[in-house]
């Protein structure tokens, strides 16, 4: 009778343990969105900037509303691409090079094309 209660207890012990395993096995370690993320959606409209993803806010109701005031020039499009693996730090994939990235007194930064003032907000996770 010993045996079976031992045997018993070790299930329990091996079931708990395996359940516990189970748990760590589906976190993940969660990051800022990469412009893979963006691009399997094919009206993305993004940048790479400083290692953050910034897409296009022009159709967020509330950045509308926004009263801003354009501040120092943050960065420029260097490169223009629609293929993930190919971004790099100043590569879009609608932006025509050139663009110039203004950071403002809100959230929001601003790509100005052709006197057009686009808002852009960075992606961060959290």
């Amino acid at each position: 009778m010993n045996l079976s209660k031992i045997l018993l207890l070790l299930s329990f012990l091996f079931l708990l343990l395996a359940s516990c395993n189970s748990s760590f096995n589906e976190s993940e370690t969660i990051g800022n969105p990469t412009p893979k993320d963006f691009l399997k959606n094919e009206n993305a409209d993004i940048f790479l900037l400083g290692g953050i993803v910034y897409s296009n806010a022009q159709n967020v109701e509330w950045v509308d509303e926004l009263d801003y005031k354009l501040g120092e020039q943050i960065g420029k499009v260097t490169k223009q691409t629609d293929k993930a693996s190919s971004f790099t730090n100043g590569t879009a994939n609608k932006l025509p090079v050139g663009v110039k990235i203004y950071n403002t007194n809100t959230p929001v930064s601003i790509a100005i094309v052709n006197d057009n003032h686009i808002p852009y907000l960075k992606m961060i996770e959290g």
